[in-house]
């Protein structure tokens, strides 16, 4: 039904409208058969202005203000003073200008249409250790075995079965990461094979895996409806006053009806409707060339007018990715890179960032892969697993100032592995730019006092912050700020942010993992971990919002002067119907540069 629509608003009512003026002019000229021209118009005309009717009535029965109104009139009063042809021409700009809107509107979604159409329609089935079947992505049910060759994007997450493999996860991190995988490590669905053929056992259903959340998120961005719209269309009730009074004024001046048609012209169709969602569009596009999820266009422009940003430390200005800067041995019968094959092999499936670190280092020093039985993780005590028959655990050290979790064999100490934290590299540029842009600056953290401090002092910048905070905590500072009449922003990285997430007039969130709560409730999702994307992100959303007014604002007042110069008879109706199509492709292509 919608490729119905479409086909019908791209080309068949524009070929109606063409057809019936091409025959109009025939039929006048050519043969004087004046009936028949003007019935061969008139169909043209009642076909043609379809939607616009269609539209009207629509918005009559929601009450709400549609500037089709105008357009009606414009052809009710072209059919009424005998100016088919005018009145032909005004249908066909509409028909011609809400096409080009349309091709507009999905040039500017071309970023994020590449991103749903990277996961293939179906996958091979593994079964009885050989390739089955081909099924649709929908098909496959959890527990079952796919076959993924060698470049192919892997469509479901899932568990390694093949002895080993490696994935390119740049696609959903925004970082250059090829991961080796091991038997029984964890696949996400939108990363790439690049090593050989590997067999993924299926943990997660399409509609609940990694990549197509990412994708329900950009379409349901693109289904949203920005303030901004509605703001334009409170400027479409000002603008169509303006109309009325013009239109009003050079009938009681001249009498003439020529000159009101000629006004309405040149009304009909407004760039208020065309280059907000164009602009609006475009800003999430050129977002998502910067791997930035939009949730919600309305976020684009709340970000565009944000006062204050609250900043959660650890991942955001911080790396978020602790590495290892020692190892502290306690018992002298294991090596430094014995302790670390072993805490590799139980932290290789967890998603802490203490586990990453350990990972990376141990992978970093090639050492030995040693396979751990009967993983499990219990949120507050640590992480066990068994080796050769050996149960070790993973846990923080309570003693310990800093970074550091300690390896033990039931109540023997090990090993102690200490991390550190650094700041991301273009963090203190960021923040003062963000600085001298007159943004109040916050840092709330659930850190120690002199560790938080110690990060603040190193950025060199008058930044409030308050440290050992609760995820409560987090979301009464936004709340706080929002009854002063702040417009805030908070940017966070983790599920202890979520709630300020939720609470922020923007949430935006750096995230690695898309199935954590953070990301369900932030309205900007950061596929990455640079930190100047948050900048960018500021920048792009002021710059959207400045072309969508400029286009507005623009549209607007070259409107007015052409209505003013017809209600002094100064432009003949035809004419204005070709003036204000012109001014139309201006405001669209004006428009489109929020995409660049």
């Amino acid at each position: 039904m919608k490729r119905y629509r479409q086909f019908i608003t791209l080309f068949l009512l524009p070929a109606i409208e063409v057809l019936g003026i091409i025959a109009y002019l025939i039929l006048l000229y050519g043969f004087h058969n004046w009936f028949f021209a003007d019935a061969v118009i008139v169909v043209a005309i009642l076909f043609g202005c379809i939607d616009q009717v269609r539209d009207a009535i629509v918005a009559l029965i929601h009450r709400q203000f549609a500037l089709d109104y105008i357009a009606l009139l414009a052809i009710t009063t072209g059919l009424i003073s005998g100016e088919f042809l005018v009145a032909a021409v005004i249908v066909l700009m509409l028909a011609g200008g809400e096409a080009l809107e349309k091709y507009a509107v999905s040039r500017a979604k071309k970023s994020l249409t590449a991103l749903t159409s990277r996961i293939p329609d179906s996958v091979l089935l593994w079964k009885d250790n050989d390739i089955g079947k081909k099924v649709k992505i929908s098909e496959v049910a959890v527990g079952e075995q796919i076959f993924v060759r060698k470049g192919e994007v892997i469509p479901l997450d899932g568990i390694l079965v093949s002895e080993d493999g490696m994935a390119d996860e740049s696609s959903l991190t925004g970082e250059p990461y090829e991961m080796e995988k091991l038997l029984g490590d964890q696949i996400r669905s939108g990363t790439i094979n690049i090593r050989r053929p590997m067999i993924v056992r299926v943990t997660q259903s399409d509609k609940d895996s990694t990549y197509r959340k990412i994708i329900d998120m950009v379409r349901q961005a693109q289904e949203a409806q920005s303030p901004l719209v509605r703001i334009a269309d409170r400027y479409s009730s000002i603008f169509t006053l303006v109309t009325l009074l013009l239109a009003g004024a050079a009938y009681l001046v001249s009498g003439n009806i020529h000159h009101v048609l000629a006004v309405l012209v040149i009304a009909t169709p407004c760039p208020l409707i065309l280059a907000t969602p164009i602009a609006l569009i475009g800003g999430m596009n050129a977002l998502a060339r910067r791997k930035v999820i939009v949730k919600t266009l309305s976020s684009i422009e709340t970000l565009s007018r944000v006062t204050d940003i609250m900043f959660d430390k650890t991942g955001t200005i911080t790396l978020g990715k602790p590495q290892v800067s020692g190892v502290i041995i306690k018992n002298k019968k294991y090596t430094e890179n014995q302790i670390l094959a072993m805490s590799e092999a139980i932290e290789r499936n967890s998603l802490h960032p203490f586990a990453k670190a350990i990972v990376m280092e141990a992978r970093s020093r090639t050492v030995k892969h040693l396979v751990a039985r009967g993983v499990s993780e219990k949120i507050g005590y640590g992480i066990l697993g068994t080796i050769d028959n050996h149960h070790y655990v993973l846990s923080k050290v309570k003693e310990s100032v800093g970074y550091g979790i300690e390896l033990r064999e039931g109540r023997r100490r090990i090993a102690v592995i200490q991390f550190e934290d650094r700041i991301k590299p273009e963090s203190r540029k960021i923040l003062s730019q963000l600085h001298a842009w007159g943004l109040h600056l916050s840092i709330f953290t659930g850190d120690k006092k002199e560790t938080a401090q110690e990060v603040v002092k190193s950025l060199g910048l008058d930044i409030d912050i308050k440290t050992e905070c609760t995820p409560q905590d987090k979301m009464n500072g936004i709340k706080h700020l929002r009854q002063l009449g702040r417009v805030t922003a908070m940017v966070g990285d983790g599920i202890n942010d979520a709630p300020a997430l939720a609470s922020a007039d923007v949430g935006m969130v750096f995230s690695n993992e898309e199935q954590t709560a953070a990301s369900e409730a932030a309205d900007l999702v950061f596929l990455g971990g640079s930190f100047s994307v948050v900048l960018e992100s500021l920048t792009i959303a002021r710059r959207t919002i400045a072309i969508a007014l400029q286009s507005i604002w623009v549209g607007i007042g070259l409107s007015i002067i052409g209505m003013i110069l017809a209600a002094l008879g100064m432009i003949p109706p035809l004419l204005g119907a070709f003036i204000q199509e012109a001014i139309d492709v201006s405001v669209i292509f004006n428009a489109l540069r929020a995409s660049r």
